[in-house]
């Protein structure tokens, strides 16, 4: 039995990283708390998350409050309260606010390492941002040792 690994978090409790999130990204199983295998957040998405594939992990989202857009491939769909998405990796993918307030969603990303590239992110700061926005291709700077890849429009 692995009691050395065993995590009980209290309401609004969340994991602390090398580099401190924005609250809407609250980690709840760190990678190192699951051997790699997988790692955990609920995520506010206030903001759209651009047109990406994760050449390794695959997502799960599971849709706690609100209305998430979900872009697959060549497909816009809808998820609500409740309902479940799992994204494979290796097909590309987008994520939109779909309601105010945002949607709040648990995130699982298999292997882990997820909450790594958001504190990769986060510490780039502005950097990654073109006039206000995320820019694809200074994010990919930071998400190409994740082996993610965000689309670059010419």
């Amino acid at each position: 039995m692995s009691d050395d690994r065993f995590l009980l978090l209290g309401p609004g409790e969340v994991r602390p990283g090398r580099v401190p999130l924005p609250a809407a990204f609250a980690v709840k199983a760190m990678s190192e708390d699951a051997e790699g295998r997988f790692s955990l957040l609920e995520v506010t998405l206030a903001r759209d998350i651009p047109r990406h594939t994760h050449h390794v992990a695959d997502e799960c989202i599971y849709v706690l409050e609100g209305v998430l857009g979900v872009e697959f491939d060549d497909r816009a769909l809808t998820a609500t309260e409740g309902m479940f998405v799992l994204l494979p990796h290796g097909v590309p993918h987008a994520l939109r606010c779909g309601s105010q307030p945002p949607p709040r969603v648990l995130q699982i990303s298999s292997p882990g390492g997820w909450e790594c590239y958001l504190e990769d992110l986060f510490e780039a700061g502005q950097s990654v941002l073109t006039d206000g926005e995320l820019d694809p291709a200074k994010i990919n700077l930071i998400a190409g040792k994740y082996d993610i890849r965000y689309e670059e429009t010419a």
